[in-house]
């Protein structure tokens, strides 16, 4: 019981951030570890994605109510980030992840100082694209990503909302609200993976899930209250959270 009650206020605060900007992995699949020390990875990692997939789902439809999102443009890259994932997930089989493992922690602070360099960068919405452009541009940024979370994961969000800041001119809010949807896409892809192989603990998934979704409510009420100035600096705790747990698990663990 205790252990139940554990993961699920985890995955109530992880709700919370990931609706905000993402990274809610960050809190969630480390308690998980930690309660469940003796449980497959896959299984632990499965969990994660039947609870997360309703959070990220929830914050997109609750983004969709108060922000124009280009759905001509995102619904493309959904797509390809569902596809990008499943052929991230498929390549891991085959090769070994350890050479991202180490590169990761050194990309994700170039993104922290480029983010922190670039002072004004996000804090206006002006769309660089528009048309079979933009969705181009966005689908390439789904099937890249997706590849990502499918073959390795950490910051997937974050990479998801620094993209379409960089590349497509959105301010941190519409981003992060864009990123939500291809989020969606790519944990719908990965926990079809890990249910097929039976790695998910639906009876523990489902009570998360249930309080993913509390955060997520919260969260994206506190994103579209605050505005983009507020989803930059949680985006630059978030990535520098991020840097810290994965020089930790590259190069101490």
């Amino acid at each position: 019981m205790l252990e139940l009650a554990t993961v699920t206020l985890a995955s109530l605060f992880a709700g919370l951030i990931d609706a905000i900007v993402g990274g809610g992995g960050l809190i969630l699949v480390p308690a998980l570890f930690s309660v469940f020390p003796n449980a497959p990875p896959a299984t632990l990692f499965g969990t994660n994605k039947g609870a997360a997939v309703w959070g990220t789902a929830w914050a997109t439809a609750q983004y969709a109510r108060r922000v124009q999102l280009q759905w001509s443009a995102l619904l493309p890259a959904a797509i390809a980030a569902l596809a990008g994932s499943f052929a991230g997930a498929w390549t891991v089989t085959l090769v070994n992840a350890n050479g991202l493992r180490k590169a990761l922690p050194f990309i994700l602070a170039a993104v922290l100082i480029y983010t922190l360099l670039r002072k004004d960068m996000g804090r206006t919405h002006a769309p660089r694209h528009s048309g079979s452009t933009q969705a181009w541009v966005a689908s390439a940024i789904g099937v890249v990503i997706g590849f990502y979370d499918g073959f390795f994961g950490p910051g997937t969000g974050s990479f998801f909302v620094i993209l379409f800041v960089r590349l497509l001119g959105y301010d941190f809010l519409n981003a992060s609200a864009s990123a939500k949807l291809l989020n969606t896409a790519t944990n719908i892809s990965a926990l079809a993976l890990f249910a097929y192989k039976g790695h998910v603990w639906w009876h523990i998934a489902g009570v998360m899930a249930v309080a993913n979704v509390a955060g997520s409510l919260l969260g994206t009420r506190l994103a579209l209250k605050h505005g983009a100035g507020f989803v930059r600096w949680v985006f630059i705790a978030v990535v520098s959270a991020l840097i810290l747990k994965t020089g930790f698990d590259a190069f101490l663990r």
